[in-house]
């Protein structure tokens, strides 16, 4: 394994600020812990955690083929991450005020149901592969990556953000609250804008 221990800290800072953002995921979540407990939602966050590990699985397979062509794109793309985690922090504080929509199909009751609605949620971007192609050149070298390296970078990229599901869905009066709080929606976009926004400037240098 070549990945070092900083290295791997510092993708899963940038998943956890990701995960902060308030979004659809969020809204059904809320919805199914309101309407039949954890034990309903926590099917939906398994659903998502596959995507989790497809996607980032796909982007580095692709980007490694193109950096181990083409030497210079390599450098090229620590810059584009960058450069989205600048755009990003910059929307979101930007929009800080708007609000999130939520998906009725998302919140039909049933385990086998929130599990597809955790697919959907997560296989209905076929965006996510993109962010990662350009995410991941910015915290690795993708040149010399490992199977173990590749293992721990989907392990990281499916436990972030299912734990921070799991533990939404167990307290999730209170970040329902939050979320239909137009003041704490704002706070968390604020929060969630300035934390991408040192991550880009971090990226560069890391």
């Amino acid at each position: 394994m070549t990945l070092s221990f900083a290295d791997l800290l510092l993708y899963a800072g940038a998943l956890f600020v990701l995960f902060m953002t308030p979004g659809p995921v969020w809204l059904a979540l809320g919805a199914r812990a309101l309407s039949g407990g954890f034990h309903a939602a926590w099917p939906l966050a398994l659903g998502v955690v596959v995507g989790d590990v497809i996607w980032p699985f796909l982007a580095v397979l692709g980007v490694s083929w193109v950096v181990g062509t083409y030497g210079w794109v390599m450098e090229a793309l620590r810059y584009v991450a960058a450069l989205m985690f600048l755009f990003m922090g910059v929307m979101l504080i930007r929009n800080a005020d708007k609000t999130i929509t939520s998906d009725s199909r998302l919140t039909r009751p049933g385990k086998w149901a929130g599990f597809i609605a955790g697919l959907a949620v997560i296989f209905g971007n076929p965006k996510a592969i993109l962010f990662y192609m350009g995410l991941l050149p910015g915290f690795f070298d993708l040149t010399a990556i490992t199977g173990a390296d590749i293992a721990a970078i989907c392990a990281i990229s499916a436990a972030v953000p299912l734990l921070g599901n799991l533990v939404m869905a167990a307290v999730i009066g209170k970040v329902r609250g939050a979320m239909t709080s137009a003041k704490a929606l704002r706070r968390t976009n604020l929060v969630a804008g300035a934390l991408m926004l040192c991550v880009a400037v971090i990226i560069p240098f890391a």
